[in-house]
C-alpha cells in the first residue's frame, strides 16, 4: 500500500476558501499601499547566500534555508539560500537596478519567504510577506507614513491593533550610558525576547553575553517601564517619558538624536492624524515600547511592531529605518524605511476572531445541467454568450442523472441551475432553476444575458 503523501512541517496547502480569504488579505493591503504611492515588484525566491549572510544577526543567519544543489557544476555555483525575507533581496534589487530607479523609490513587495523555524502556534518555515518601503530619503514622513498605512490596513480589515514604536539610536544610547558600547547587539538580541522568556531569563542571557552585573543593574529601568500609550492627553505620554529619557541619555549624543526623531514622528502623527485620539483604545494606538528591540542588525532608527488586541499570537506587523543596508552591496549613505504585514499571522487573527467577510468565494452563478448529448452541444453554445457576457457558466461535463447534476450545484453552492431538455431545444429556451427558492421559470438567452437574476 503506498504511503500517504504529506508535505514538511511548517508549510501548508490552501483550498478554494482558504485561497479567497488570503487573497481578500492580499488585495485589501495592496489596495491601501497603492493609496500611498506605492508600485509593486518581485525578487526570486533564491537568492545568492553571500547576499543574505551577514543581514539578520546571529538568530537570523541560523535560521536561513540553503539550496544544496542548484544544477550547476558545484566548482562554479555560488551557494544559494532561500530568502529569509523582502528587506535584503529588496536593497540588492535597488543597488543592481540604480540606473533604472526613480529616488526616493517606493516599492512594495507580496511573495513568501523561507526560515529554517521550529514550526509552532504562528511561526511557520514557509509564509507570505507584505513589505512597503520607501528608500532614497531621510525624511520622517517615510515613518509617518508607515504608521497610516498600518492604522488603514487593519481598519479595513477590522482588527484591533497596537503599534508599538522604539528607536534603535536609543537602544545604543543605553549601552552607552550603561557602559556597553559594544553590546549593543547582544543587548538588543536579548531585550527582543522580553516579552516571550520575561525580565529574569533577559538578565541571565545579558550576564551569558558579557554584561556585567552593574551594566544589567543600570538596564533594570528600561526592562521594567512599561509601555507609554499614544496620544497625547493621556497620562504618562510617551513625550512625557521622552523627557525622562533626556536625563538618562545626557551623555549619548546617539540616544538624544533617538529622542529627536521620536518626538518628530509622534508630533507628525498627532498634526496629521487627529482621529486617531478618538480610537485609542478601541481599534488602534501607538505605544512607545522601550524594550522593543527588533534582532536584525540591519536596523538603524525607529522600529515598529504591531500586535493584535483582541488574540495572542505575537507581532502581525514589523519594520523600522535602515540607513545604509545598500551600503553593503556597493551603494552607501541610502537610507530607507518600510514595514512588513506578516499575512500568514493576519490570516490566523481573522479566522480566531471570524471577521472575515460570509461572502468571498467567487462561485459559479449558473450551471447547465442536461440530459443528452444534443442538449449538451446546446448548452455549451449557450454558455459561451453568457461567459461573454460577463457571467460565470459551468457546463457539466457528461449528461449524467439529473440528480448527480443538481448535487454537483449544491455542494458548489452554484445559486441557479440552467436544465436543458428536449422541450427546452424545441422553444429555444432552458429552465432556470433558483436552488434556493427551488422556483422554476424558462428563459431565453436574451432575457437571461440581460436579466438581473445573478445580481441578487
Amino acid at each position: 500500500m503506498a504511503q500517504k503523501p504529506s508535505i514538511p512541517k511548517g508549510t501548508r496547502d490552501f483550498g478554494q476558501v482558504e485561497m479567497a480569504r488570503r487573497n481578500y488579505i492580499f488585495d485589501t493591503i495592496k489596495s491601501v499601499f497603492s493609496l500611498y504611492g506605492f508600485q509593486q515588484i518581485e525578487t526570486p525566491a533564491m537568492e545568492n547566500i553571500g547576499t543574505l549572510m551577514g543581514k539578520y544577526g546571529e538568530e537570523g543567519d541560523k535560521l536561513l534555508f540553503r539550496v544544496q544543489n542548484s544544477g550547476e557544476k558545484a566548482a562554479l555555483a555560488p551557494e544559494k539560500g532561500l530568502r529569509y525575507d523582502l528587506t535584503v533581496p529588496f536593497a540588492r534589487y535597488v543597488v543592481q537596478h540604480r540606473e533604472e530607479i526613480t529616488f526616493p523609490f517606493k516599492r512594495f513587495q507580496i511573495q513568501p519567504v523561507w526560515r529554517a523555524d521550529r514550526p509552532q502556534k504562528g511561526r511557520y518555515r514557509e509564509f507570505y510577506q507584505c513589505d512597503v518601503d520607501v528608500i532614497g530619503s531621510d525624511s520622517l514622513i517615510g515613518e509617518l507614513e508607515l504608521i497610516q498605512i498600518v492604522e488603514e490596513v487593519y481598519r479595513r480589515l477590522g482588527i484591533n491593533v497596537c503599534l508599538h514604536i522604539n528607536n534603535r539610536k536609543i537602544l545604543a544610547g543605553i549601552a552607552e550610558v550603561i557602559g556597553a558600547p559594544d553590546k549593543i547587539v547582544d543587548i538588543t538580541v536579548a531585550i527582543d525576547k522580553l516579552d516571550k522568556i520575561g525580565v529574569e531569563a533577559v538578565n541571565a542571557e545579558l550576564k551569558e553575553r558579557g554584561l556585567t552585573d552593574d551594566q544589567v543593574a543600570k538596564l533594570q529601568p528600561i526592562l521594567t517601564t512599561p509601555p507609554q500609550p499614544s496620544p497625547q492627553g493621556r497620562e504618562n505620554n510617551p513625550k512625557a517619558k521622552l523627557e525622562e529619557l533626556r536625563t538618562y541619555l545626557a551623555g549619548s549624543e546617539i540616544g538624544l538624536k533617538g529622542i529627536e526623531e521620536m518626538e518628530e514622528i509622534f508630533s507628525l502623527v498627532e498634526a496629521t492624524t487627529p482621529s486617531l485620539e478618538g480610537r485609542a483604545g478601541e481599534r488602534f494606538s501607538i505605544e512607545l515600547d522601550l524594550c522593543l528591540a527588533r534582532g536584525l542588525n540591519y536596523y538603524t532608527g525607529a522600529i515598529f511592531e504591531v500586535k493584535a488586541l483582541d488574540a495572542q499570537i505575537g507581532s502581525i506587523t514589523g519594520g523600522g529605518r535602515y540607513d545604509n543596508l545598500t551600503g553593503i552591496f556597493g551603494l552607501p549613505g541610502v537610507s530607507g524605511v518600510g514595514i512588513s504585514f506578516g499575512a500568514d499571522r493576519i490570516y490566523d487573527v481573522l479566522t480566531e476572531l471570524d471577521l472575515f467577510p460570509k461572502k468571498l468565494l467567487t462561485t459559479t452563478q449558473v450551471l447547465f445541467a442536461t440530459f443528452g448529448s444534443d442538449e449538451l452541444h446546446y448548452a455549451l453554445g449557450w454558455a459561451k454568450e453568457l461567459r461573454t457576457a460577463g457571467i460565470a457558466v459551468e457546463v457539466y461535463p457528461e449528461p449524467t442523472k439529473m440528480k448527480k447534476q443538481m448535487g454537483y450545484a449544491d455542494a458548489k453552492g452554484i445559486p441557479f441551475v440552467a436544465i436543458v431538455g428536449g422541450d427546452e431545444m424545441a422553444q429555444n429556451k432552458v429552465m432556470l432553476k433558483n436552488m434556493t427558492t427551488g422556483e422554476q421559470q424558462l428563459v431565453d438567452l436574451e432575457n437571461l444575458k440581460n436579466s438581473t437574476f445573478f445580481a441578487r
